[in-house]
């Protein structure tokens, strides 16, 4: 397990885009005390499917969460990333006890539409006026992405841009269901306030592998090989 990072004054570093895995108390906090950031992110409010609002921080209350912040809905590179997520079995989250969370930043009524559309069927919320994004210091513009390849995006930059025009001209309102500026996080939380893993995207493709995700939750890992090449020009 790495070691904690140098963090900011408040001890989350969230100015700068980090992946790490928390391993020990952080310079002026006390052992098992939560920095103020997730604190505050913890009393913010979720949405559901059904339009129901509860605090983000019972998603992780009584066990282990992994939570993945998405785009906008509309983003080709979320989309292709969840559709993975959608493949690890409830069984082997189930075994390992843990939650299985993506939050994205539309109004609540694209959840199940998503989901749909998508295969995703586990727990899935929005955030629509981005707080938690905003406390938990999740970046808003984009990174060069040219150097980014993404084991689970299947779409290249142009095919991928037209699927999601077209997804958008498609839809009821013509939205981006969700700020396109901004980006994205993997979390590894709980039970209670324990944190385990941290990481703020930098670009749409800079998400953490699935199964380096569920190694550090303690899931067991998935074959992702069966399914179609990633497409590049």
């Amino acid at each position: 397990m790495a070691g904690p990072a140098n963090g900011t004054a408040t001890g989350w570093e969230a100015r700068a885009p980090v992946t790490r895995q928390i391993g020990g108390p952080r310079p002026g906090r006390q052992p098992g005390e939560e920095p103020e950031e997730l604190r505050e992110a913890a009393q913010r409010l979720v949405v559901d499917a059904a339009g129901q609002a509860l605090p983000f921080g019972t998603l992780y209350r009584e066990r282990k969460a992994i939570v993945v912040f998405v785009r906008h809905f509309l983003c080709y590179a979320c989309k292709e990333y969840v559709e993975d997520l959608g493949k690890i079995p409830k069984k082997l989250l189930q075994d390992a006890n843990v939650h299985l969370i993506v939050i994205g930043q539309s109004s609540h009524h694209h959840i199940k539409p998503f989901c749909n559309l998508t295969g995703y069927p586990h727990e899935m919320y929005v955030d629509p006026e981005r707080k938690i994004y905003k406390t938990l210091g999740m970046k808003s513009g984009e990174a060069s992405i040219t150097s980014v390849h993404s084991p689970h995006v299947k779409s290249n930059w142009l095919s991928g841009s037209v699927k999601s025009i077209w997804r958008a001209m498609a839809s009821p309102a013509f939205d981006f269901q969700g700020d396109p500026a901004q980006q994205g996080g993997t979390l590894i939380l709980g039970p209670g306030n324990e944190i385990h893993f941290v990481h703020l995207d930098k670009n749409r493709l800079d998400h953490v592998p699935i199964n380096t995700i569920l190694q550090l939750a303690g899931v067991q890992t998935v074959d992702f090989t069966q399914r179609s090449k990633i497409i590049d020009v």
